[in-house]
């Protein structure tokens, strides 16, 4: 559409000033400023405003209009309807989803035996569930895994869950830990299985191989 008087031009620069989230300029039918009219941002100060707005619009279009031909209406924040949408949907999703808090190695009770503890949280809610193992990579591996399964099956309202195993392979030049998991909810019954690329170290790796095996199944599973 036609801009004979640089009304859209004038608007754009006003929303690219600090604050301000919508700006409508009034004109005469000569070409003339007759309102302009600022939606900004709660918390700042309505004077400075007017004096960003005429000073930008003198400075970049040369309009020279009288601050009482410019009105400030703020508020505390304005989103489209689609973004408050999202934003609801990704916070309930974040209440559901199962976050990784870490994981403790320390020894065990007996020598050569290491304990291993496992941190999870849902909800807001952490949980934690611990498995002693031999003193061994392929030990402390499966003991991750087992202690995360625990938790998991902890967290789960209706059915079951028992770890199948766990074993730290090399595929491809790097290290994978490879999970399988026995998932139950009745009669029924499915082997679920997942992977996780060992980035700091393997009992790590053999938690997030776990949550990938699991996470569609426990999601419809989980308390709301």
């Amino acid at each position: 559409m036609p801009d004979p008087w640089g009304v859209r031009r004038a608007e754009n620069l006003l929303t690219s000033l600090e604050g301000v989230l919508s700006a409508r300029v009034v004109t005469t039918p000569l070409g003339e400023v007759s309102e302009v009219h600022i939606l900004a941002q709660a918390g700042l100060q309505a004077k400075q405003l007017v004096r960003n707005v005429e000073s930008a619009l003198l400075a970049q279009l040369g309009l020279r209009v009288d601050h009482r031909k410019i009105s400030i209406a703020q508020t505390a924040e304005v989103r489209p309807i689609e973004t408050l949408e999202r934003h609801a949907v990704r916070e309930r999703s974040l209440q559901r989803t199962v976050l990784f808090e870490g994981i403790t190695i320390q020894p065990g009770r007996r020598p050569q035996r290491q304990m291993v503890q496992v941190a999870l949280s849902v909800g807001g809610r952490t949980e934690a569930a611990e498995e002693e193992s031999a003193d061994s990579v392929r030990g402390r591996v499966e003991a991750a895994a087992r202690a995360t399964v625990a938790l998991l099956d902890r967290l789960l309202e209706k059915g079951s869950l028992a770890l199948e195993g766990a074993q730290l392979v090399q595929t491809m030049d790097r290290d994978l830990v490879f999970a399988g998991v026995q998932a139950m909810s009745g009669r029924d019954s499915v082997l679920l299985t997942g992977t996780a690329q060992v980035k700091e170290h393997p009992e790590r790796a053999a938690v997030l191989a776990v949550l990938d095996a699991t996470n569609r199944w426990t999601e419809v599973r989980r308390p709301a």
